[in-house]
């Protein structure tokens, strides 16, 4: 990685990107994991809980009513206290609730734990923003955002296949109980092991690496609104606009993923090993498409251009998967596009809503929209399952509601301006970084 300064290459070092972003990426690959894989577990929470699929929808999704409590606190304490302190606590607790999750014996026990496994999940998405915040300036954030949020397609990847073959030896509480000791065995020591809260509390980043940081943060910093108090994120009309941009994306978002493994199996009729296969895939598509899509977002900071296009590639394609299912090859291929276009809107987005409000309020500001916003994983798995028990079992009016609900977000994101979308005029053309050359 390089910097020029003067006309001149200086190198700076690569080593937060090496360190930080893989091991923020295991924790939250840990953390999607024990939230979706409850799609897998549908089926035998099913028939043992008694539950339709409206009621499995609502256990999918009640997590996000827990989801809410800790998002504008775990980001204010985050900025405020310690991002590495605080997911070490969150890691905990989300690792208790999930092994919990396999010991249930009625529909209210099993909705209460998935409240309580939401509270503990809560905080921790703010709290890796804030902490990316302090380590990657605004040149190579989207890129920084964009390849972090490679964990929900790299989760779904690992979890497919792995909640595949543990159903073929176990039931759905042994799914639960191996995937919730996760966060104990390999998340917490990682994360206590790699993590620091900024460049100045950590010993292994060199010195050269450490000065450009904090001169590139300054140097961000320095035309941002002034600080105002926490009223001015509640006030802000643009983060009310990211709030609903972002609650529309979820609602398909996970519309979509916690109800692709019972359409995949609608589509091909395979057994659990296979489904789980076959669910991977799309995220492998996906991950491709989020880098890249962060990546030209970093090149000319068209940030709402960068959502809305990858939205509305979703939108046509999950509906067409379904309408087209009938020949399963093409049908599991637009499944695969939709996936991708549903989640490549990550990086930009996230770019611009750390911009959106001075850096004092960024950890408030994101923990309100994501707190919120994530209210769309609360309606988007329960609507899947009304209009589900309601058409019969057809996917296809439950695609054509996600799908609006993802063109309405790409098309209100486009209305931003200012520091939220800048635009090319912001591109530092003589700067290059670790992220890939410009």
């Amino acid at each position: 990685m390089t910097t020029a300064d003067a006309g001149t290459a200086t190198p700076i070092g690569r080593t937060r990107w090496l360190r930080l972003i893989p091991v923020a990426v295991i924790v939250y690959v840990i953390s999607f994991m024990d939230r979706t894989n409850i799609s897998f577990a549908f089926s035998g929470l099913g028939q043992e809980l008694g539950i339709d699929k409206a009621q499995q929808g609502l256990a999918g999704g009640i997590f996000f009513i827990g989801y809410l409590v800790l998002q504008i606190p775990g980001g204010h304490l985050a900025e405020r206290w310690s991002a590495k302190k605080f997911v070490a606590i969150m890691i905990v607790a989300w690792g208790i609730f999930a092994v919990l999750s396999g010991v249930v014996q009625d529909f209210g026990q099993l909705l209460v734990v998935r409240f309580l496994l939401g509270v503990a999940e809560g905080g921790i998405w703010p709290a890796i923003l804030v902490l990316i915040s302090h380590w990657f300036p605004t040149e190579e954030r989207a890129r920084a955002f964009g390849i972090w949020m490679m964990n929900i397609p790299l989760s779904s990847i690992i979890t497919a296949p792995l909640s595949g073959w543990i159903l073929s030896f176990s039931d759905w509480r042994g799914l639960f109980f191996i995937q919730g000791a996760l966060p104990f065995v390999i998340a917490l020591p990682l994360w206590l092991w790699l993590v620091a809260d900024r460049p100045s509390r950590a010993k292994w980043v060199g010195p050269a690496e450490r000065e450009w940081i904090e001169r590139s943060l300054a140097e961000d910093e320095k035309d941002a609104p002034a600080f105002a108090g926490y009223g001015q994120v509640f006030r802000s009309g643009v983060v009310w606009r990211l709030v609903v941009v972002y609650f529309l994306i979820q609602v398909g978002f996970y519309g979509l993923t916690l109800w692709l493994p019972t359409l995949l199996k609608a589509t091909t009729g395979g057994n659990s090993v296979l489904v789980g296969w076959l669910t991977a895939i799309p995220y492998v598509v996906a991950a491709v498409a989020m880098y890249l899509n962060a990546r030209a977002a970093d090149r000319n900071r068209r940030y709402g251009f960068h959502v809305l296009v990858s939205l509305v590639v979703g939108a046509v394609a999950l509906v067409a998967s379904v309408a087209l299912g009938s020949i399963p090859v093409l049908s599991i291929a637009l499944v695969c596009v939709a996936t991708a276009g549903v989640l490549a809107y990550d990086g930009p987005f996230w770019a611009s809503a750390s911009l959106a409000v001075p850096v004092a309020l960024a950890g408030g500001a994101m923990g309100l929209v994501n707190a919120l916003g994530n209210l769309g994983g609360f309606v988007g798995p329960y609507l899947g399952g009304y209009l589900q028990d309601l058409s019969g079992g057809s996917f296809l009016s439950t695609s054509i509601v996600l799908a609006v609900a993802l063109l309405l977000g790409g098309l209100i994101m486009i209305t931003l301006r200012g520091r939220a979308n800048p635009g090319p005029a912001a591109v530092k053309p003589e700067t290059t970084s670790a992220g890939g050359a410009r």
